[in-house]
C-alpha cells in the first residue's frame, strides 16, 4: 500500500490539505483521484481540496491546486497563504518574502514572523484581469463586464466578471444572508458562457471601507472563505463605485475576516491568518 505525509492546514476555515513535494511523491496519473478521496469527510481526511508544494524552475515554490471534485484550478488566495506558511515554517525558503509559482502566474508572498512562527501573510495577486477573454467568457473578447444584466435560470442578476488569475463573477444583494449561494452557485459555475466554469459570489455592501462576502467555489461548492474570491470582490465593488482605490477594505467572510487593497500600482494585496490544523500519513 502507498502512502505519503500531509499537512491538514486551514485560512478563514477554508481547508485543504497539503503535501510537500520535495519529499513526496504521488504519480500525475494518480492527483485527480486523491483528491477526491483526501476530500472526502466520511472515507478520507475532509477538505476543500489538495494543495501540492512543488520545487520551481520559475519561483521559490510552486503551489498546485486540485478541487475537491478533482479538478485543477489556476489559484487560491487562502491556499497561497497557507503555503507561504508552511513554506517558511519547514525551511522550504529562508527569506520573509518570495515568490510562488501558481498555474495562472508567479505571485509574491511576505510572511510576518514572531518566534519563528507565521502570524499573517500579505500576498501580492497583481493586476486583475477584467476582459472577457481574461475571465473566460464567451463573446466579444476586449470587453469588460461591469453592471451588466445576465439572466441565469430565468432571472436577471446584475453582473460585474474579474479574473485574479481565476475567474469570478460578482452579484450584489441587500442581505449577505440571504443570497442564494447554493440555489445559484452551480447554476452559474455550470453556465455554457464561462468555458472553464467560474466562482459565483456575492457581496453586500456595508461602507466605503467593508464589504460582507459569501462564495460557491468552482468544483467545490459552498466554502467558508476564498482568498481570490474576496479580492475579486474588492475589485468589483471599485469598478461598481461602491469603494474607493488605494483603501484598505476589510471583507467579512463566513469563517472570519480578510484585508485587501487593490493599490495605484494596480496590484491587489491581501492580508490575512493562515493557521495549520494537524500532520498525519495518507493511505492508498
Amino acid at each position: 500500500m502507498k502512502n505519503f505525509k500531509f499537512t491538514k492546514m486551514h485560512t478563514l476555515g477554508n481547508n485543504y490539505i497539503y503535501v510537500n513535494m520535495f519529499k513526496e511523491y504521488i504519480a500525475e496519473e494518480m492527483l485527480t483521484s486523491i483528491a477526491v478521496n483526501v476530500s472526502n469527510i466520511h472515507t478520507g481526511i475532509g477538505s476543500d481540496g489538495l494543495i501540492l508544494i512543488c520545487p520551481s524552475e520559475e519561483a521559490d515554490v510552486k503551489m498546485r491546486i486540485f478541487n475537491n471534485d478533482g479538478s485543477e484550478a489556476e489559484n487560491c488566495g487562502n491556499g497561497l497563504r497557507c503555503v507561504a506558511k508552511y513554506v517558511y515554517e519547514n525551511k522550504l525558503v529562508n527569506k520573509d518574502k518570495f515568490t510562488i509559482e501558481t498555474l495562472s502566474g508567479v505571485v509574491k508572498a511576505q510572511v510576518y514572523i514572531k518566534d519563528d512562527s507565521v502570524l499573517k501573510v500579505t500576498i501580492n495577486l497583481g493586476k486583475p484581469k477584467l476582459r472577457k477573454r481574461d475571465i473566460p467568457m464567451l463573446g466579444m473578447d476586449q470587453c469588460q463586464v461591469v453592471a451588466e444584466p445576465m439572466i441565469f435560470d430565468g432571472n436577471t442578476y446584475i453582473s460585474t466578471l474579474v479574473s485574479m488569475g481565476n475567474p469570478h463573477i460578482i452579484f450584489y444583494v441587500e442581505d449577505i444572508n440571504q443570497a442564494p449561494l447554493s440555489a445559484l452557485g452551480s447554476i452559474v459555475e455550470n453556465d455554457y458562457r464561462f468555458p472553464m466554469g467560474i466562482n459565483v459570489g456575492f457581496v453586500q455592501v456595508l461602507s466605503e471601507r467593508e464589504i460582507n462576502y459569501r462564495v460557491w467555489e468552482r468544483g467545490s461548492g459552498v466554502t467558508q472563505a476564498c482568498g481570490t474570491g474576496a479580492c475579486a470582490a474588492v475589485v468589483a465593488s471599485i469598478l461598481n463605485n461602491y469603494l474607493g482605490k488605494n483603501t484598505l477594505i476589510k471583507v467579512h467572510l463566513a469563517g472570519g475576516d480578510l484585508n485587501v487593497i487593490w493599490s495605484e500600482q494596480e496590484a491587489v494585496l491581501m492580508t490575512g491568518c493562515a493557521n495549520t490544523i494537524c500532520e498525519g500519513t495518507f493511505y492508498y
